[in-house]
């Protein structure tokens, strides 16, 4: 039972109904009153219930944590997730067998789940979180992996005095390119395409 109606003398008496009923804190919920009630004279004549709708509120970093481990069920992956919370920025790493598996070939099939835990985890959310979704420090591997391409691709630019064009990339890797050259005097980076295609072009 995730709402209850429920009625007391007072809307707090019927909060507290509903509380117990629901097993929960009322830090968990979300309280909708229908009727305030009526005290009526001498608390006795014309007294009118209050009623209330009460709903308990998923934890979304929770719920999408669940999400994963559902997904890793269906793709038959064993693994284990560590969840850190910093502001409104969730990071979900994950640990254990066939890690190859959920990254896929450049990241792709991690850059995909990832995408789809920040549609879960903003879905009916009262605050917007950001996600980042890794596996035994991929994230950090292909962060040096960019950097080290960029640096080369952008000394490829200058040498052949022509623009080079990199693979398309999701815009967070795209960021990545961009903040390793922008103190690059000798280039100008910029993105162009359209997803899934956009790519950045590395120009003298």
């Amino acid at each position: 039972m995730r709402e209850i109606t429920a009625s007391g003398q007072t809307v707090e008496e019927a909060v507290q109904a509903a509380l117990e009923q629901l097993k929960t804190t009322r830090d968990q919920v979300e309280v909708d009153v229908i009727d305030e009630g009526k005290k009526g004279l001498f608390g006795v004549f014309g007294t009118k219930r209050a009623y209330v709708k009460v709903k308990i509120v998923e934890n979304p970093i929770e719920k999408t944590e669940k999400y994963l481990q559902q997904i890793f069920e269906q793709m038959n992956v064993s693994a284990t997730v560590q969840t850190t919370v910093v502001d409104h920025h969730v990071t979900y790493e994950v640990t254990g067998d066939d890690i190859a598996l959920l990254i896929g070939k450049r990241g792709q099939t991690l850059n995909a789940l990832q995408y789809l835990l920040h549609l879960a985890m903003n879905k009916n959310a009262s605050e917007f979180y950001t996600v980042t979704l890794d596996a035994e420090g991929y994230r950090e591997r292909r962060k040096e992996t960019l950097e080290a391409l960029a640096n080369r691709m952008a000394d490829k630019a200058v040498r052949l005095n022509k623009k080079v064009a990199l693979e398309p990339m999701p815009a967070f890797e795209r960021k990545i390119i961009h903040n390793v050259l922008q103190e690059n005097k000798a280039i100008t980076t910029y993105s162009d395409g359209n997803e899934p295609h956009r790519h950045i072009v590395i120009q003298p």
